[in-house]
């Protein structure tokens, strides 16, 4: 399926993406920890299909299991004790904590993971540019990098190999040796090509005041009815979080709002919020083709 959430205009996808980051780290209510995990995953896979599959195997889900195991040995309040480790207790509302602050941990790195493959550097240039343009230059240009880093470097590997100073060949000091002239010249490189860049873009003007950039993205009407649409959930949450339905107290015993029917509508608002872009793709997928 087309990601048309990422062909918005570059406004409606960076207050998204800072809605949802912010809401994830600062809700700690196993419902909302749960959408949000969900949700990131979700997007994440549909971006990025196997290789975020993948990376969740490998990576997130032993992160969670570990995080959530030191976390009790480690953090002894609560009063619900379950047993003695070197007579230190541990508690229920650690472990259930523990398992909390994982999740949180994993669902704000899957959606920076989907913002990044989202908000490309020309669009955060478009956002910022007129107002902090020396702060955006650099953080499109560290955006930018990344990818780039990982294919130079893996050049720089690879001819490196091919003279027989890999990093996998060779005593255990023959290899570091290698891996830090391999670093030495990639952070050549990187200098070189950040002046480069800079000398570039002075050369264009840019910064200087009365400046204009070419760009494509235009406000439209479509455009407007999801901004509308996304206020209105984003506004719903914010209402959640004064009443106090989106809080809960882990410490020193676990206490939990039971669920009404204003509750309700505060989660229904936030599992459409994490599965806007998703919602979104469908709903134009069919408009356009008239099929998901």
């Amino acid at each position: 399926m087309t990601d048309y959430f990422g062909r918005l205009h570059p406004a409606i996808n960076f207050i998204y993406f800072s809605a949802v980051i912010l809401f994830s780290m600062f809700f700690m209510h196993p419902i909302f920890l749960a959408i949000s995990l969900l949700g990131g995953f979700a997007y994440s896979v549909a971006l990025n299909s196997k290789k975020a599959l993948l990376f969740s195997l490998k990576f997130l889900l032993p992160v969670l299991l570990v995080m959530a195991l030191i976390n009790p040995l480690l953090n002894h309040a609560g009063r619900t004790i379950l047993l003695y480790i070197n007579d230190n207790p541990i508690t229920l509302e650690a472990c259930v904590y523990g398992l909390a602050a994982a999740v949180m941990f994993i669902s704000v790195l899957l959606w920076f993971s989907c913002s990044n493959a989202v908000m490309t550097s020309d669009k955060l240039t478009y956002l910022f540019g007129r107002i902090i343009p020396s702060l955006s230059l650099i953080f499109s240009m560290v955006l930018r990098f990344v990818p780039r880093f990982k294919a130079q470097i893996q050049v720089i590997s690879n001819a490196q190999k091919c003279i027989g100073r890999g990093v996998d060949e060779g005593s255990i000091f023959t290899r570091a040796k290698n891996g830090i002239k391999i670093l030495s010249m990639l952070t050549t490189w990187a200098l070189e090509n950040g002046i480069t860049t800079a000398d570039s873009m002075r050369a264009r003007g840019y910064g200087l005041p009365g400046r204009t950039s070419f760009h494509l993205y235009h406000f439209d009407n479509r455009d407007k009815t999801i901004l509308i649409l996304l206020f209105v959930l984003i506004s719903t949450i914010f209402f959640g979080f004064f009443t106090g339905e989106n809080n809960i107290r882990y410490f020193p015993s676990m206490i939990i709002r039971p669920v009404t029917s204003g509750s309700v509508i505060v989660y229904a608002a936030y599992f459409l919020l994490s599965a806007f872009p998703l919602l979104i793709n469908a709903v134009l997928e069919v408009k356009y083709h008239g099929s998901i």
